[in-house]
């Protein structure tokens, strides 16, 4: 049992167990934007194929195909590899009108940021590795959003060393339960907040899962897995 292990009501079951370590375990993924998935160190590389100074268009998301519950625990491994950079998880994210992520009737969505936080899905996302602009290296925060809208409702300490100093792995846990949305890195709480429902939109159910980077980030990612009643 590890540490963060204390922090998921002991009643609830893994769902979803994906390892990251082969291009198998990931192909019913799907990447939006432009990018290269790698296995160099047996778990999952993220980087851009575009050029950084292209600003948004070189950015991406990479999506789980699994529809998970409201109610959930997610867990990973996650390793900074360059910088700059910026890391994201986005979750319960479905179109606006309850239509799943995937439904082609929805806008196409290409890694830029206003397509997911001002297009036609609603999601939370947390931003866990700020680096990309020099305010964010100098100040490192993790950041809760809630869409539609680009509402940041919770923030806490980022206590990932930068990328030169990181040894890795660093256990992430995000969990969403009833109203409730919080936040670990190993076995520190970073944030817990609590959506009224009201304030910034309507409360939000399931949906899907993906990774978000900004390049020139590169990362790894490693032992996904979601927990739920």
């Amino acid at each position: 049992m590890t540490e963060l292990s204390r922090l998921i009501p002991a009643e609830w079951r893994v769902i979803y167990n994906n390892p990251l370590q082969t291009a198998g375990d990931v192909r019913e993924f799907r990447m939006e934007g432009d990018a290269a998935v790698s296995f160099p160190m047996g778990r999952m590389r993220l980087e851009s194929t575009r050029d950084a100074a292209e600003g948004q268009a070189a950015n991406l998301v990479f999506w789980c195909p699994e529809q998970f519950p409201a109610n959930l625990a997610v867990t990973w491994d996650f390793w900074p590899v360059r910088e700059p950079g910026l890391a994201i998880v986005f979750f319960c994210a479905i179109g606006k009108e309850g239509q799943d992520l995937f439904d082609p009737r929805l806008a196409n969505r290409s890694g830029i940021y206003d397509q997911y936080h001002h297009g036609d899905i609603d999601a939370f996302h947390i931003s866990y590795f700020r680096r990309r602009y020099p305010e964010e290296r100098q100040f490192h925060t993790c950041n809760l959003r809630k869409s539609y809208g680009f509402h940041l409702v919770a923030q806490g300490a980022d206590p990932i060393p930068d990328a030169l100093d990181a040894v890795g792995p660093y256990r992430m846990l995000l969990m969403k339960q009833g109203t409730s949305v919080l936040f670990a890195v190993n076995d520190l709480v970073l944030f817990s907040w609590q959506d009224d429902g009201t304030t910034w939109g309507p409360l939000l159910g399931g949906g899907k899962l993906g990774f978000r980077q900004m390049a020139p980030l590169i990362a790894e990612y490693g032992k996904l897995q979601v927990y739920a009643p």
